[in-house]
């Protein structure tokens, strides 16, 4: 600025030009350093290669890259630690023998080597994050086995095995470990015709593998915190995988209960970043040896493993969402025939797979005398449609007479459990002459109603004052599935007197007091009542067994067992009413409180469809152009057999896009790929090969909705897809 402004030349306040130059250095932000290329370093005396796996999730990229260890890294530089790396430069960027440029990326040191098997120049290891080894050899086989039997990359498996650093809980020293503690008795496992057995064989060091079929009631927990602590005591480790939080704090609450404090950690992905990381090492670090937690503990790293357990595996929740979506029943599995472990599989119900592990004999099964159920079960009754027509109350009402009365007699005793499929007011509406879907005419979609009253389309939102059947010309509606909240709503006013709880998608419930009360949950989020339930009613049972679903009846049975086993025995006047047609095998199985045999028969009807778990399948969709260039390319196994393509149903525009899910509006097709027993890691290999190829080419596509984006040339894979149509 000139002086004719009458400031000068040193600026606003006249200083000198040599003082604001001094501010300016002052103030200016620094600029953040990058690691070292270490141009010109000297590597490593020994072992001066370093073969790091990079973390870019990509099949074509799933391999290990070599670098050199400058000498300055070369003590922390360990294999299981923690690097950042240059990837991406060319081989003509080379400089004093070093490549160099690339973007930083971070990796794990897998190995050290006295020479490398690349002719070219090497770039150097940028850094060392850490010196803590995460990444141990037993930990490396199990992903890269889990990543060959889904078709899905090491790296995108690691991301689910090993969680976050956090330099805060990584300073902190980890507790001495506790000494070898007592076996604890068997306890309830007396009930069980092989239970003692199995407690003792754990105690001694055996590795007795068994599928567990528990019986009703709250004993469950109890009876996995003795088995984990006859494990501990025989010196081993032991690992609890459980479907949810409420399971977890249950499990949590016996183990402390059976052991004491500090003998085991929890593990769970709702844990904040630092307390996560600081349990996860004490466990890899051997302070602790049992571990508890959701899927994300089915990778935890214990020390000297003797028992892997999980309960309930028929919960969703037990499968991955993110690449390449492993089950964590899989997952356990491998784990007990690397480490030659025990394994327990328990439920108070019982998948199909289950009952493939004992009918192949790798499993034993652990169950209870036909004296004991019948103790434990409540009464189980049925309503099916013959009764619902003759019944005047049940046209008019949202209950048949029966099951007023039982709700009427079970609220004298106690809490009385109304499961309903889903959650909300009245979710989807049907003509009550001919039954059929009430549907928008704008668009198509379905009509909901709402609390205020009217329809409403539940896709494109437009209002429907006058609606009109298509097929037959009625304009009355019926509820085709009728929500929680209108449930309880109704209930409330049947029984004004009595307290109407409410568990479900917004507030799960985790427990609720033996005072009367109504209880209205959908399935998966019922509480658990002080002593049980006095009853229980299960609404709308066609509206589960009826999903185009393979699992359908078997998902079914799970979730009405999960919510009678809730239910006091039927000695003490426990009584369950399921609405739904009493001659399907699902509603029997119930009756007769017997999901094993209802788990073989459908096994046995899988064998003869071969459908899975007698075969393996995998799922390939896409477009049809990007589908029909895939299934040409992929060298298939001889024994392959491509089901379809056929279309994808679309998404709901107003709902979130699940993982794996076509865009909205693109038009996706599913092709089915079945192979037979002995064939599955044939067949992930093929598609794995032909996926990776696909992304050299600069195609887009993942295993489980990873990678590609929504482009037209995506194609998804999922190795056993959990449902199938």
């Amino acid at each position: 600025m000139s002086s004719t402004d009458g400031r000068g030349e040193g600026g606003a306040e006249g200083a000198p030009p040599e003082q604001l130059a001094l501010i300016r250095d002052a103030v200016r932000k620094a600029p953040r350093a990058k690691p070292r290329t270490w141009r010109g370093a000297a590597v490593a005396k020994e072992l001066p290669v370093a073969r790091v796996l990079v973390d870019k999730g990509v099949l074509h990229l799933d391999r290990y890259f070599d670098y050199a260890v400058p000498e300055e890294l070369d003590a922390d530089a360990q294999p299981g630690v923690r690097v950042r790396v240059r990837f991406g430069a060319g081989r003509h960027r080379v400089r004093e023998g070093r490549r160099e440029g690339g973007g930083l990326i971070d990796g794990y040191l897998i190995e050290r080597l006295a020479e490398s098997d690349y002719s070219g120049p090497l770039a150097a290891l940028a850094q060392v994050v850490s010196p803590e080894p995460v990444l141990s050899e037993e930990l490396l086989g199990l992903a890269r086995a889990v990543a060959d039997r889904y078709a899905g990359s090491l790296a995108d498996v690691l991301q689910l095995a090993v969680p976050p650093r956090n330099a805060r809980a990584e300073q902190k020293p980890s507790p001495e470990p506790l000494p070898v503690p007592e076996a604890p008795g068997a306890g309830s496992w007396a009930r069980y015709s092989r239970g003692a057995a199995f407690v003792e064989s754990l105690a001694g060091g055996g590795a007795p593998r068994a599928v567990w079929n528990a019986l009703p009631g709250p004993g469950w927990a109890e009876e996995l915190a003795r088995a984990v602590g006859a494990t501990l005591a025989s010196g081993r480790g032991a690992l609890v995988v459980v479907p949810d939080g409420r399971a977890v704090s249950r499990v949590d609450a016996a183990l402390t209960s059976v052991l004491g404090e500090g003998r085991h950690a929890v593990l769970t992905a709702e844990a904040g970043p630092e307390k996560r990381y600081r349990q996860w090492l004490a466990v890899r670090r051997g302070s602790v040896r049992a571990v508890v937690g959701t899927r994300a503990a089915m990778f935890a790293p214990v020390q000297d493993l003797g028992l892997v357990a999980m309960w309930d595996d028929g919960d969703g929740s037990h499968s991955e969402l993110h690449a390449p979506q492993p089950h964590a029943r899989e997952v356990l599995l491998l784990r007990a025939a690397h480490d030659k472990c025990a394994f327990l599989l328990g439920s108070w119900s019982c998948t199909v797979e289950a009952a493939q592990l004992v009918e192949s004999g790798w499993a034993a099964p652990i169950v209870a005398e036909r004296e004991q159920v019948r103790a434990a079960a409540p009464l189980v009754r049925t309503v099916g449609d013959g009764d619902l027509a003759r019944d005047e109350a049940a046209r008019a009402a949202r209950l048949p007479t029966l099951a007023w009365k039982v709700v009427r007699e079970g609220l004298k005793q106690g809490p009385v459990l109304v499961q309903v499929p889903r959650r909300g007011y009245v979710p989807r509406m049907a003509c009550a002459q001919c039954r059929a879907a009430a549907r928008c005419r704008h668009c198509a979609g379905p009509l909901e109603g709402q609390d205020a009253g009217g329809l409403r389309c539940g896709w494109c939102g437009r209002d429907e004052p006058e609606w009109r059947c298509p097929e037959c010309g009625g304009f009355r509606l019926r509820a085709q599935v009728v929500g929680a909240r209108r449930t309880a709503e109704e209930l409330g006013r049947a029984f004004p007197a009595v307290p109407v709880r409410t568990s479900g998608r917004e507030q799960i419930l985790d427990t609720v007091p033996g005072a009367p009360a109504l209880v209205v949950s959908t399935p998966g989020a019922e509480p658990v009542a002080e002593g049980g339930y006095a009853a229980a009613l299960l609404l709308d049972g066609w509206a589960m067994l009826g999903r185009p679903d393979l699992r359908a009846g078997e998902e079914a049975l799970r979730r009405w067992i999960g919510a009678a086993a809730l239910v006091r025995g039927q000695r003490d006047g426990g009584t369950v009413v399921v609405v739904a047609e009493p001659t399907l095998r699902p509603v029997q199985a119930l009756v007769r409180w017997d999901p094993v045999g209802h788990a073989v028969r459908e096994l046995a009807e899988r064998a003869e469809l071969g459908f899975p778990p007698v075969s393996r399948m995998a799922a390939v969709s896409g477009t049809a152009e990007a589908l029909a260039g895939f299934l040409a390319a992929v060298e298939l196994p001889r024994e392959a057999e491509v089901l379809g393509p056929v279309p994808v149903a679309p998404a709901d525009p107003g709902r979130p896009r699940r993982a794996g899910a076509p865009p909205v509006g693109e038009p996706w097709e599913r092709a089915l790929i079945r192979v037979p027993p002995g064939k599955g890691a044939a067949l992930a290999s093929a598609l794995k090969n032909a996926q990776a190829a696909r992304l050299a080419r600069g195609g887009s596509g993942g295993s489980g909705g990873s990678g590609g984006g929504g482009g037209s040339d995506v194609v998804r894979i999922r190795v056993d897809p959990p449902d199938i149509g």
